[in-house]
């Protein structure tokens, strides 16, 4: 399990293992609002992360151009082209 970090986000980021079946395991957002984070975290758990992702991605918060949620989409999307670099997840 590896640290992503967030940016522009009260949270400071993410840790979580995508499994061999491409499933989302052991996710925990570190810091940020509970309410949100804690909730995004129980959400995506055993959810395919490619889906995840994409149901993520884009959400704002206010003015910041990004949020905890897409953040974690990102940190998915980075992780997924790592483990597999000529995926490109956001067109799934």
């Amino acid at each position: 399990m590896s640290f992503h970090p967030f940016q522009n986000t009260c949270s400071k980021g993410a840790f979580f293992d995508i499994d061999a079946e491409g499933k989302l395991r052991n996710v925990k957002i570190q810091g940020g609002c509970p309410g949100n984070t804690v909730g995004v975290a129980l959400l995506t758990e055993g959810r395919d992360a490619r889906e995840a992702a994409n149901l993520l991605r884009g959400i704002p918060c206010g003015a910041r151009g990004t949020s905890c949620p897409d953040q974690l989409a990102r940190a998915i999307d980075a992780e997924l082209v790592a483990s597999d670099p000529l995926s490109n997840p956001a067109a799934t």
